[in-house]
């Protein structure tokens, strides 16, 4: 397995504008956090007040977790606005139940799940993960789901489904965000099928042991910890398995600056600002960025001979 090493950044080196800019949305982003404790949660008002039983995943990691206040109250979720405060003053509008999920594509057996057969698929596992942005922030979020392998056993892909796309729901009256063109909608995603199957991925259901809130995706999303959050699609209505490559909306939107696989690579600069080092909501001061977002021992193997500053 290759060993990888994150460049050592002099502590001379002059802070770059956009890191500055980053700075200021931080401190921004602080005073919403101040500011939201005194707000209600936003809740998903037809969703059940308590998950079914879940263990603690051996995958967790042993670093301190963020707020519930700070982890729901500071997101990316364009469906409600671009701005990170916004997910959680709009989400209300999305209806959370009923709600189904289609599996198709080159699969033995296709199947339409509603949200509690999805739930008794596998037992579910708490699991505390790092989840960074491109902008060079991250969290560490206590999430409850199930393996995305899980439900890829159920459906039985065929050897022609090399990959997994996922799509989130269309609902421009429910989802503000969506009546602007900030992005095509709906938003889509992908994975290659042996990193959806990979038991790092998950399909999460709730977070802090409670059913997941609305600006965090709601009722099911997508988490692969060892990727940028944008991959981590959220409030998913269909999964497709294709033998072709899938085009997300962020590649679709700006192929030279998100790539399909978007692995956290401190090596590899956004065009804008560089990706060397983060800023842990709830911390000033930043840290530098792990390969793989710290998860390198667990998915390295997986790009074995690939060049992941041109597959990025």
């Amino acid at each position: 397995m290759p060993v990888y090493q994150a460049p050592l950044i002099p502590a001379s080196e002059i802070t770059p504008e956009a890191v500055y800019l980053n700075r200021r949305e931080w401190m921004k982003g602080a005073a919403l956090l101040a500011a939201a404790s005194a707000l209600p949660t936003v809740e998903a008002a037809a969703a059940p007040s308590a998950l079914p039983t879940f263990y603690k995943s051996r995958y967790s990691t042993s670093e301190a977790k963020n707020s519930e206040t700070e982890i729901t109250s500071y997101n990316n979720f364009y469906e409600f606005g671009t701005d990170k405060r916004d997910p959680a003053e709009y989400a209300h509008t999305l209806k959370t139940r009923p709600w189904v999920v289609e599996v198709s594509g080159h699969v033995a057996k296709p199947r339409r799940f509603d949200i509690d057969s999805l739930l008794k698929l596998a037992p579910l596992e708490e699991r505390i993960y790092r989840l960074r942005c491109v902008e060079g922030w991250s969290m560490v979020i206590p999430w409850v789901g199930l393996p995305l392998a899980a439900l890829l056993k159920e459906v039985q892909p065929t050897s022609a489904g090399k990959y997994v796309e996922f799509t989130t729901l269309l609902a421009p009256e429910q989802m503000p965000g969506q009546r602007t063109g900030s992005l095509d909608w709906p938003y889509v995603e992908g994975l290659r099928i042996d990193e959806a199957m990979h038991p790092l991925s998950i399909l999460a259901v709730g977070l802090y042991g409670k059913p997941l809130p609305k600006q965090n995706g709601a009722p099911i999303r997508l988490v692969v910890p060892w990727k940028y959050g944008f991959k981590s699609i959220k409030s998913i209505v269909k999964i497709r398995l294709v033998d072709k490559q899938p085009i997300s909306s962020w590649m679709r939107a700006n192929p030279t600056e998100y790539g399909f696989y978007s692995n956290v690579n401190p090596e590899v600069d956004h065009p804008r600002w560089s990706q060397a080092s983060e800023r842990r909501i709830g911390e000033f001061l930043k840290r530098k960025t792990l390969m793989f977002n710290g998860y390198a021992d667990e998915v390295a193997s997986l790009y074995k001979g690939m060049d992941l500053r041109r597959n990025f």
